[in-house]
């Protein structure tokens, strides 16, 4: 390691020079522009014998004495370009051969041609120099595989490995696939605030800041959801917005603090309509994304394209892993002894569940969530885990709610959306009474919200849908911060 330091300093010495005389000579290293004529991706599809200026980073040479080849890249392409004693004075090959080093900004003023080896190739009459690079890029052999690195250095990751120019060129595609499907559907885009005064949206432990101009607390958004509800209240009865939301909760492979997703709100829909509606877009997306609706993740072969994808009653299936009706079950302690009974965990297992609401959902996630392996609709929520959905109509113990679940992680959740003020209201103040035992993952009883309800909501049905997880799913990636291109480094 201490030779290869030794190495990069060195070889930092060598390029700062190199600047210092091109400079000293009158030689801009860093010029303002180039015009170019076709990106290098549109290159490649041009007749050859076709003029063309091109600009990209010199990423690979290989010198025959008064010949070289070397190659252009970006996110989208690669193209090989011959540099030639024949095309170009021996005078400007040498200067190029001389100062001009891997890792460059090059620009190449030439003609479209083939190798004998079928390459297509750009013969060079010009060149500018047009932005030289201090540093090095890793050492090709062996690439860029330290993890931090590739993190902290997203950039120099999307220069070496073609697996992560693939992730971010499809993350692209997904997002605006994703705008342009709920726009043909008749969706309006809004924006919501980042900083908030009430907790709402989700269960989810908060960001805090202060608003230094209103000497006022606040809290970094955790959910799209009660705004957008009042903007269908509002009159837009088909909303949505993609963006950013924070919680302020444990890292691992399949959370982030930072996320992206996309929720939307549909006047008049349930959430069975929604379910079709969500089904067609995840199809889309992937033919969008990768040409098909079967990806491989971790090893195993999931397929999206299924007419029909599995159904779960969440309740029903709670029911048999306990062996008992759970939610007869309001008392805390008494439910906790009854799993620990029935030997499913310990107490130890359950000190952290502060609410029968954790304790639910820490059994359900692992007994059930962490088993599923194909796109599954669970379906059928206690009224507990949902403060912000639809009671049913035939017992409102539980919800008109859906999840879809593949490989063990939760890619959407949708609701049959609660317009009731009376039980919102209730379902909040649970909430405090949740807050006062020490659950650090409930929302606030939010005034502006349930004044928005009080003054009349249609039905609705919204559902939220998380992009990193998605991505990271359908690219097989082993850790969602593969996911992001510029994840939260300590």
């Amino acid at each position: 390691m201490q030779q290869e330091e030794q190495n990069l300093y060195k070889e930092v010495d060598i390029r700062a020079n190199k600047i210092k005389t091109l400079k000293e000579q009158g030689v801009i290293p860093y010029v303002s522009k180039y015009d170019i004529t076709h990106s290098l991706e549109e290159a490649r599809t041009l007749p050859m014998g076709t003029k063309v200026r091109i600009a990209g980073r010199m990423t690979f040479r290989r010198t025959f004495g008064k010949f070289m080849f070397i190659q252009l890249s970006d996110i989208y392409a690669k193209i090989q370009v011959s540099l030639s004693i024949n095309e170009i004075d021996e005078e400007k090959y040498k200067f190029f051969k001389d100062f001009v080093d891997i890792a460059d900004f090059v620009g190449i003023e030439g003609e479209l041609y083939t190798t004998q080896t079928g390459e297509i190739t750009v013969k060079t009459f010009e060149y500018t120099l047009l932005s030289k690079a201090m540093l090095p890029l890793p050492e090709k052999f062996h690439g860029l595989t330290d993890i931090e690195t590739r993190y902290r250095q997203r950039y120099l990751d999307m220069i070496m490995n073609e697996n992560t120019r693939k992730v971010v060129i499809g993350r692209s595609k997904i997002v605006s696939h994703v705008r342009r499907y709920l726009e043909d559907n008749g969706f309006m885009e809004i924006e919501t605030p980042i900083l908030q005064t009430a907790i709402s949206g989700a269960s989810a432990k908060p960001f805090y800041t202060h608003h230094n101009a209103l000497d006022l607390d606040c809290n970094l958004r955790i959910a799209f959801e009660t705004w957008l509800k009042q903007a269908v209240a509002g009159g837009i009865t088909k909303v949505f917005e993609l963006g950013k939301d924070f919680r302020n909760e444990g890292m691992d492979a399949t959370h982030l603090q930072e996320f992206t997703q996309v929720e939307w709100y549909a006047g008049y829909w349930d959430f069975e309509k929604n379910i079709v509606f969500f089904k067609n877009l995840v199809r889309e997306l992937l033919l969008k994304a990768l040409g098909t609706t079967t990806i491989n993740y971790q090893g195993k072969e999931i397929d999206f394209g299924q007419e029909t994808w599995e159904r779960i009653n969440y309740v029903e299936k709670m029911n048999e892993i306990l062996g008992f009706e759970f939610l007869d079950i309001e008392d805390l302690d008494e439910f906790k002894n009854k799993v620990v009974e029935k030997g499913l965990f310990t107490l130890d297992d359950l000190e952290e569940c502060k609410s029968v609401r954790t304790l639910i959902d820490y059994i359900y996630k692992r007994k059930i969530r962490e088993n599923i392996v194909g796109p599954t609709i669970l379906y059928n929520y206690p009224a507990v885990l949902k403060t912000l959905a639809r009671r049913n109509d035939n017992d409102s113990r539980v919800t008109d709610v859906f999840q879809v679940v593949v490989c063990g992680a939760e890619i959407c959740n949708a609701y049959s959306e609660l317009v009731d003020p009376m039980v919102q209201r209730e379902t909040l103040m649970q909430q405090l009474v949740e807050k006062a035992q020490g659950d650090e993952e409930t929302m606030d009883l939010d005034e502006d919200f349930l004044k928005s309800m009080e003054h009349g909501m249609p039905p609705m049905s919204g559902l939220g849908f998380g992009i990193d997880r998605f991505v990271m799913l359908i690219y097989d990636l082993p850790n969602i911060r593969d996911s992001v291109i510029f994840p939260i480094m300590k």
